[in-house]
């Protein structure tokens, strides 16, 4: 039986991982930025422009609605360190979409270059 590392291995394998410093470039070029951690990682904070859908449902989600039909759509998907968003990228390829990548190292690698994140505004207490 394989562990949870060795398929995301597996998958990393397969897939075009952005590393960090070209990452602004590859949303830029993209048609669709999603972000595939749970809705509550989401609402924490996530990249602007950043669609949520959760790596459980992602398939659904993009089948179920024919604005996602096109499989030459240039997708960029993150996760928290990269796990995730490699093993969405590989669905994603086993449905037929060309261009999925994923971002090396995620949001953690994100922040820790210094790039802006999109924070819940936080209530007004005056």
């Amino acid at each position: 039986m394989k562990t949870a590392h060795e398929l995301v291995a597996e998958a990393k394998a397969h897939v075009t991982e952005v590393p960090i410093d070209q990452a602004q470039d590859a949303i830029r070029a993209a048609d669709l930025l999603i972000d595939v951690r749970e809705a509550d990682e989401f609402a924490a904070g996530h990249l602007q422009g950043a669609l949520g859908m959760p790596r459980g449902v992602l398939e659904f989600r993009l089948a179920g609605n024919p604005a996602f039909e096109r499989r030459d759509l240039r997708m960029v998907l993150y996760c928290k360190t990269s796990g995730r968003a490699a093993l969405a990228a590989r669905s994603l390829q086993s449905m037929g979409y060309l261009n999925v990548q994923s971002i090396a190292g995620g949001i953690e690698a994100w922040v820790q270059a210094g790039l802006p994140i999109v924070l819940p505004e936080q209530p007004s207490f005056d």
